[in-house]
């Protein structure tokens, strides 16, 4: 039967789950999409469907058999039905479920004959991402190419991110995304590239990124490439400098920064960083560096790493460079011998600020460096409290080492100093350095040191004993002290310096008793201001002396007489002065009586009051230009008015 209405009719059987019937009725009356609609649908059978595909060949049909396909997860006979029903508008579900069934070859026929039919970004994208998994890069080079809509940077930033590392490349170097092409050639091993890539870039997130990558893959060359251009920016600098700590790469990293001091743009950072690099593994250059560049360094950071690795002596240089004395004595102090160096000590102690920094300098010289205490000493000599540096020496038992140091400041004149030194004389028995120090240095105890050394075994010590006594003003304990020792001529000198007359005639008293005749007659003269020549003349006489006191009385005589003559020459000269004071005085008078004799004339008194306007006319002038009437010395005669 055919003369019914074939459509009607089928959905009348659809409905009535007679699905052969339908399908029977639908094929008759050529309604081939409504048929194999029925057989994937209602009878469920995608292998039959595909058989009526090919039996009427339409692309409705092979598009309806695509879909049904595509829906049971048949991705590739679901695209090759795509293909013979030449539809283009299921792409999106396409391409998700290829991707998902990993049928890269089958989406690339796919999406050929999408991309003629329809424009867009996606599918030109998706062909590219297509070929790079299937790994056709040569399509990938033609298709770019090519005229298309495909977003190349997210296409390589796809391909990037899933690893497909040669097509991103290709991507990349067609877009010059620089950077990232670097860094896909860092993936793929192929260094040189990426450093070529990163100059082009000229990114320092671009350096490092290669930088780290040779690193890591030691390239070591290559990576000092990249470095130089990183560390020229301080805030990178020392990402550099740990990343490659971090891998133990100390040499490698001690050549990068060694290069880096002679570019342009070399900075502070630089050379503060190699210098911490020396101090952490190569010690043995870390002096020079600091020497060569100490105006180039951050100190305060390179000071931290001397001091964590111990470098004293390096640490000592950078302080001074920092002006930070103190510290740097210090230090010196502390970590001796490593960082001492006697030159340079002296140079620091004198700078520095803290006074006690001086007294620990002396005890520190005194324990490890006693052979050059007195040198040190001398350069800190206008600085310390020398009674205070005594002190610390004598409680150290070691006085005499500091006697260089003693002598040298002595000329302050400071009780300790001049104490102790005497001291040190008298232990050497140095009699003549102990009277010198006596003669110009008298800020000491006197009496005492007398009392000390009086009683010596050395003769001249006690002499030197006298001899303050003298200087005292303790006459009578000098005397005696002398004369004890049998010197003579000091006691007679004692005595004449006193100007006591009473010491002096006991003297003399004193040598008589002893039979001493030279000593009486040499006491005459030394002691002759003092003596009265009576007394003298009366012991030389009582004692049976005149021999040896006439000398004496002789000079006394020449002297008095010598005296007496001054004296009358000087009245007679007083005299003739006086007379001629007087006669000079008679002169003066007897001159000025003759120059009143010569004044000038007076002139007439002026007209009383109702005599008339004017002068009257000068009277007749007599002998000698005066009026005969006119008194001497120009007085005016008697009734002139």
């Amino acid at each position: 039967m055919d003369n019914f209405d074939g459509p009607a009719v089928g959905e009348v059987a659809v409905e009535a789950q007679l699905y052969e019937e339908a399908f029977a009725i639908f094929k008759k009356f050529n309604l081939n999409v409504q048929a194999v609609n029925v057989l994937l649908d209602n009878i469920r059978s995608i292998d039959r469907a595909v058989e009526f595909a090919f039996r009427v060949e339409e692309d409705a049909v092979w598009s309806q058999v695509a879909k049904a396909q595509l829906r049971e997860g048949l991705v590739s006979d679901a695209i090759e039905s795509f293909i013979r029903a030449d539809d283009a508008t299921q792409f999106l579900d396409v391409i998700r479920a290829s991707e998902d069934a990993d049928v890269y070859p089958d989406l690339v026929r796919y999406l050929l004959m999408v991309r003629q039919k329809v424009k867009e970004p996606k599918v030109d994208g998706e062909l590219i991402y297509a070929y790079a998994k299937i790994d056709r890069l040569g399509e990938i080079e033609e298709f770019i190419l090519m005229p298309n809509v495909a977003n190349l940077q997210n296409v390589g930033d796809r391909l990037f991110d899933e690893a497909l590392y040669e097509a991103a490349k290709i991507i990349f170097a067609f877009i010059s995304n620089w950077a990232k092409l670097a860094v896909t050639l860092v993936r793929l091993k192929q260094f040189q590239g990426a450093v070529d890539a990163a100059r082009k870039a000229n990114s320092a997130k671009t350096w490092k990124e290669v930088c780290f990558a040779c690193v890591d893959a030691e390239e070591f060359r290559l990576a000092q490439i990249c470095g130089l251009n990183i560390i020229i920016q301080v805030d990178d600098l020392e990402e550099v400098s740990e990343y490659y700590q971090n891998r133990g790469c100390f040499n490698e990293l001690i050549s990068l920064m060694e290069s880096g001091l002679g570019l342009e743009r070399a900075h502070m950072g630089i050379f503060t960083e190699l210098g911490v690099l020396y101090a952490r593994y190569r010690p043995e250059k870390l002096m020079e560096h600091i020497k060569l560049f100490s105006t180039r360094l951050n100190i305060p950071k390179l000071i931290r790493a001397c001091d964590e690795q111990q470098h004293w002596k390096e640490l000592t240089y950078l302080y001074i460079q920092y002006d930070e004395f103190d510290n740097a004595a210090t230090t010196v102090m502390n970590h001796s011998p490593e960082s001492w160096d006697h030159m340079q000590f002296k140079d620091i102690i004198v700078k520095v600020a803290s006074v006690e920094l001086y007294y620990k300098a002396v005890h520190f010289y005194l324990q490890e460096h006693p052979d050059l205490i007195n040198d040190m000493l001398n350069v800190l000599a206008l600085r310390v409290d020398h009674t205070r540096v005594v002190d610390i020496m004598r409680k150290a038992g070691h006085l005499r080492l500091v006697k260089p140091y003693m002598v040298a400041v002595q000329s302050n004149n400071v009780s300790a100093v001049n104490e102790a030194l005497n001291e040190i004389y008298v232990e050497e028995e140095d009699y003549d350095r102990l009277r010198e120090s006596i003669d110009l240095h008298d800020n000491f105890d006197q009496i005492g040191l007398a009392q000390k050394i009086e009683k010596h075994e050395l003769l001249e010590m006690r002499r030197v004993a006298a001899y303050i006594y003298k200087k005292a003003g303790r006459w009578k304990q000098s005397i005696a002290l002398s004369k004890k020792d049998n010197h003579y001529k000091d006691a007679m000198e004692t005595a004449s310096q006193s100007g006591e007359r009473e010491l002096a005639e006991e003297l003399l008293v004193y040598f008589i008793e002893q039979g001493k005749k030279e000593c009486f007659a040499s006491c005459l003269f030394v002691c002759y201001d003092l003596l009265r020549a009576d007394v003298v003349l009366e012991l030389a006489w009582i004692h049976n002396m005149i021999d040896f006191a006439f000398p004496y009385l002789l000079q006394f005589i020449r002297e008095y007489t010598g005296k007496v003559d001054e004296l009358i020459k000087d009245k007679i000269e007083a005299q003739k002065e006086v007379k001629a004071k007087e006669q000079e005085e008679k002169e003066v008078i007897a001159q000025q009586n003759m120059y009143a004799q010569l004044l000038p004339l007076a002139l007439p008194a002026p007209p009383m009051p109702g005599m008339g306007g004017g002068f009257a006319p000068p009277p007749p002038m007599g002998g000698m230009g005066m009026p005969p009437s006119m008194p001497p010395f120009g007085m005016p005669p008697m009734g002139s008015y």
